[in-house]
């Protein structure tokens, strides 16, 4: 979030009910920030589930395919051998290195997939900025409405975060 406004909660039934109700007014740009996991804040936030899951099923099949295609590449098209009459389409023979294939395509498209998802690195944010903002890894909870979602309107935001009776308010602005 790079400029929106800002509220601090004091307790995670606080947070929940803002996130909540902020949802219920029709924004969907959210972001929190608590110390640890809250149950219920994904649903709230509108998160659905990951499509990390089918990208890495598609890195593990495409490193299953190139692996098989190079042994039979190497082995059948391009080198050939009659070894103790063996054929050189052996699929049993390929199955060890295929599976080593898929397992590297898999990892690779998970762990760099995290990465993209999860928007890392990333060094610094504007909310970094906040004073005492630090405590959201400590005792705090903070709920952000993004200034790019469709229904921000920082006067109207003000007045829907001050019903819901958070610690602070805090502008975020983009320059900052």
């Amino acid at each position: 979030m790079k400029a929106g406004l800002l509220a601090e909660f004091a307790s995670a039934e606080e947070m929940l009910g803002a996130l909540g109700t902020l949802r219920q007014e029709g924004y969907r740009k959210l972001e929190s920030y608590a110390p640890y996991p809250v149950a219920g804040a994904d649903d709230r936030l509108g998160l659905g589930r990951s499509t990390l899951p089918r990208f890495i099923f598609g890195g593990g099949l495409l490193g299953a395919l190139l692996g098989y295609g190079i042994q039979w590449y190497a082995n059948v098209f391009d080198y050939p051998q009659n070894v103790g009459g063996r054929p050189p389409h052996a699929v049993a023979a390929f199955i060890p290195a295929t599976f080593e294939a898929a397992v590297l395509g898999a990892a690779l498209v998970a762990f760099f997939g995290l990465l993209v998802a999860l928007r890392l690195p990333e060094l610094w944010d504007p909310v970094f900025e906040i004073e005492d903002f630090e405590r959201a890894s400590v005792d705090r909870y903070w709920v952000g409405v993004d200034a790019r979602d469709r229904r921000y309107d920082r006067d109207q935001l003000s007045r829907v975060l001050e019903a819901l009776g958070p610690l602070r308010i805090v502008p975020l602005e983009a320059g900052r």
